[in-house]
């Protein structure tokens, strides 16, 4: 599975890490599970008579095709995520933090070094 046996990241960040994993593994197979029930939906609503058609059949086949391609590839995706999440959230963590502590900066200057354009 993953090949690093040490984390790179202090348990604090490994934490926010998996927080932020989690919460993609679940919106990932949350669109997936839409996408299967919009597919059924629509299979179950178009009239029969239609998929017995030349353009029945190819569209059945489009239909199964992408349920199978877009659920192995979001499958992969959550299990390259999950061995490479130290790297992929520990950059995502890095910079959300350097930007938080900027705005904290920012916060924190006086109102005229904004609005003087003779300010220092």
């Amino acid at each position: 599975m993953n090949q690093h046996t040490q984390s790179s990241l202090d348990p604090e960040m490994q934490q926010r890490a998996e927080v932020m994993y989690s919460r993609d593994r679940w919106s990932a197979l949350l669109i997936l599970a839409v996408l299967w029930a919009s597919l059924i939906y629509t299979y179950i609503k178009v009239p029969h008579g239609f998929f017995g058609t030349p353009i029945g059949v190819v569209l059945v086949i489009a239909g199964v095709l992408l349920l199978v391609f877009n659920t192995s590839s979001i499958l992969a995706m959550l299990a390259h995520y999950r061995e490479d999440r130290d790297h992929i959230y520990g950059q995502d963590l890095r910079n959300l933090d350097l930007n938080r502590q900027r705005l904290r900066e920012l916060a924190l200057r006086p109102a005229h070094v904004d609005t003087d354009p003779g300010a220092p």
